[in-house]
């Protein structure tokens, strides 16, 4: 049954990590929601393997653009010039643009994490109440960006405002609920971007950061091992959570950039709609 709920929890990763839903949400409201409460599917150990799946998702869907992207930084740093070229430009607007989202994550992640699920306690009836605010809130803003927004721009036409405005956008993802994903595709529909670019540029830009935070969690889990604390059972759900996030996340970046040639994101605005009710009413029904 562990592996199950691993699989699924997986699953629940590759899919959210990418659709502008909010991954770290799913993450917390589906153990709540049918009482999992092994503490494994909370450990470190499967929190690596889910990070590693979906950067892996990434770097093969992309991986001729990496290349492209990563020649191109080498060349502008040897040349000491950005100059016109599009690839440079790119390369260095993803880095700027992860500024703010790093050190949000460096300075506010755990605070806030611990504050809406502490370690070792259950998830409260009120951080869930929280979750749905920030789920229906994202959801509002991002109908808005794409009513409002231009959708005329391609990815060529973006400017370092552009990519400035987007990361900070991407820092706001440290509330669970908001979604990397979401916060700065609704950036890049608001500054007209249209929603394969702002989709390609916000797939882009999730990289370097869920490679810095599994960087980060893989040199905990290392230690760990070093020490012998770390659980078989961790162990056991590692390659469960890698494969089937860097699977199912794969299949959703390439589902989501054919959909948005052709649709609006007001199906994701109403999924999150529906999702904060339903979290409004489990916590009510609980007793908060």
């Amino acid at each position: 049954m562990l592996a199950i709920q691993a699989a699924i929890l997986g699953l629940v990763q590759g899919l959210a990590e990418f659709i502008p839903v909010s991954s770290s949400a799913h993450l917390v409201i589906i153990p709540w929601l049918f009482g999992w409460t092994d503490p494994v599917l909370k450990s470190l150990g499967f929190d690596v393997s889910l990070h590693l799946g979906t950067l892996a998702a990434l770097l093969v869907f992309f991986a001729s653009d990496w290349w492209r992207l990563a020649k191109a930084w080498v060349a502008s740093i040897a040349a000491r010039k950005i100059g016109e070229d599009p690839d440079r430009k790119m390369a260095w607007y993803i880095l700027v643009a992860c500024i703010p989202g790093g050190l949000a994550g460096v300075l506010f992640e755990s605070r806030i994490e611990r504050l809406f699920h502490p370690e070792g306690s259950p998830v409260g009836g009120s951080a869930m109440l929280w979750m749905a605010f920030f789920i229906a809130l994202l959801g509002a803003l991002l109908l808005l960006a794409d009513v409002i927004g231009a959708k005329r721009r391609a990815l060529a036409a973006m400017g370092w405002k552009d990519a400035l405005l987007i990361g900070l956008a991407q820092a706001f993802a440290v509330f669970p609920g908001v979604s990397r994903s979401g916060a700065t595709i609704t950036a890049g529909l608001a500054l007209g971007l249209e929603r394969t670019a702002a989709a390609r540029f916000s797939f882009l830009l999730s990289a370097p950061i869920i490679a810095g935070a599994g960087a980060k969690s893989l040199y905990d889990l290392l230690k760990q091992l070093k020490t012998g604390a770390l659980a078989s059972g961790e162990l056991a759900l590692i390659p469960i959570g890698l494969v089937v996030a860097a699977v199912s996340g794969w299949f959703c970046i390439k589902f989501l950039l054919a959909f948005l040639q052709k649709h609006s994101t007001r199906v994701f605005v109403y999924y999150r709609w529906a999702l904060a009710a339903l979290l409004v009413g489990v916590a009510v029904n609980r007793g908060l």
